[in-house]
């Protein structure tokens, strides 16, 4: 139930559609059902560093990490991401660490960053000079580099709520920029130099050689992987989604023909208010996730109901762009890593919950990261479909005969006769 100070029904619906409840209400009286206001949550932690980066000058320890905008492209900006601090700041752009922080540790954190930004053409950015080299040098180094950044302005900036990307702090137009030298990350830095390689192999290089994800995703960004005269900038929107792609891609290459797993198996994780159920089945490759998002949640802010969304696939996997996100990547990735570590392969439906609690989105790394932590864990098995989907509902709030309907996966599933169902016919024939 939404929980308002004012009822719904006393503010005007062309003012809510037009400025917003968060006008009215202005994080007082809660007009949208969360018990903390997500827009306040971002006001605290801005304030905590406003005083240091209140200047047109700005030096830290960056951690390594830069941003490409995707608004007007190709013409995007560019630039680093700057805390007003020198130190070991890598945590602060190292999504791979942040499971079980809360969401003021990584609001905190990521509104520490001051982004720089610096106008270039995304397909043709050599003409743009030292600065584009400086970026690129900073997404290839492996640990914190000190630099200095001198602004047009004051850092400031809107929030900005986008469940694909990481938050980040204010920004401001940067004029220049010095930056430390540091030691570039060994199988990024061969495929920078190797113009002969593909970006998607430079990608699946740099990962199984143990380079982090998140590493990978910002060398994808600045056009410092791919064959000469085809590097590009990309917006770290699309960058994310595109490494998780390639690699989800191409350990399926691998599981895809793997035997199946023997058993029903249920991962149960629950972290930021998101509760996770990852069913594995004994079949051949085929892959959903739902998400459910309740009443005061981002996405839902002010619905009656739960929203459910889901996307879905099978043996051939799909053509089409998931209409879930980069969500849907990020989790298929994660769940053919465990399959590529059993050398099997099964089909994988995972169930969502978002609660109130989840007051505002973290990025794409939020599934991925806690889908691995996830299947890292004992999963509790089962003899059946019908035992396993017991225990969803035991430790969901959404009812098991909800779930079942929802999921493309699961229907075509229990209607699709398996050749064991023959065999069992035979065995029971008098």
């Amino acid at each position: 139930m939404i929980n308002t100070t004012l009822p719904i029904e006393s503010v005007s619906p062309r003012k809510a559609d037009g400025d917003g409840l968060c006008v009215i209400c202005k994080g007082a009286k809660r007009l949208c059902g969360k018990d903390r206001c997500p827009l306040m949550i971002k006001f605290y932690s801005r304030q905590k560093t406003a005083p240091m980066i209140d200047f047109k000058d700005l030096g830290g320890s960056c951690p390594p990490a830069v941003f490409v905008g995707r608004y007007g492209y190709p013409k995007v900006d560019i630039g680093p991401l700057l805390p007003p601090f020198h130190g070991d700041t890598s945590v602060m752009d190292r999504p791979e660490e942040w499971v079980g922080k809360t969401i003021d540790e990584i609001t905190d954190m990521r509104f520490s960053l001051v982004r720089g930004k610096y106008r270039i053409d995304a397909t043709d950015f050599a003409k743009a000079g030292r600065i584009v080299e400086q970026i690129q040098e900073i997404a290839l180094t492996e640990r914190p580099v000190d630099m200095e950044a001198n602004f047009s302005h004051r850092p400031r900036g809107r929030i900005i709520l986008d469940d694909e990307v990481q938050p980040f702090g204010p920004s401001a137009r940067m004029e220049s920029m010095k930056a430390g030298t540091g030691r570039f990350e060994r199988y990024l830095e061969r495929s920078y130099y190797d113009t002969d390689m593909r970006a998607s192999d430079a990608v699946i290089n740099a990962y199984e050689n143990g380079t982090l994800i998140s590493e990978i995703q910002k060398a994808f960004s600045t056009a410092t992987m791919g064959t000469s005269g085809r590097r590009r900038f990309v917006p770290t929107r699309w960058s994310i989604t595109a490494v998780d792609d390639i690699i989800g891609k191409h350990l399926l290459e691998t599981t895809r023909f793997n035997d199946t797993i023997d058993e029903y198996r249920i991962y149960h994780w629950e972290e930021l208010d998101n509760r996770w159920c990852i069913l594995m089945m004994p079949c051949t490759w085929r892959f959903e996730l739902i998400e459910a998002w309740y009443p005061s949640t981002t996405w839902n802010p002010m619905g009656k109901g739960i929203e459910i969304i889901s996307d879905h696939e099978f043996f051939d996997g799909r053509s089409d762009y998931a209409s879930i996100g980069g969500c849907y990547y990020a989790s298929r990735m994660a769940v053919n890593e465990l399959l590529i570590r059993e050398g099997r392969t099964a089909g994988a439906v995972i169930m969502r919950e978002a609660h109130p609690g989840y007051v505002m989105p973290v990025g794409v790394w939020n599934v991925r990261e806690n889908v691995r932590a996830a299947l890292r864990t004992e999963p509790h098995r089962f003899e059946s479909l019908d035992g396993a989907m017991d225990y969803v509902a035991s430790v969901m709030d959404i009812p098991k005969q909800r779930w079942l309907e929802v999921s493309g996966i699961l229907r075509d599933y229990r209607r699709q006769r398996r050749i064991e169902d023959y065999f069992a016919d035979r065995f029971h024939q008098p």
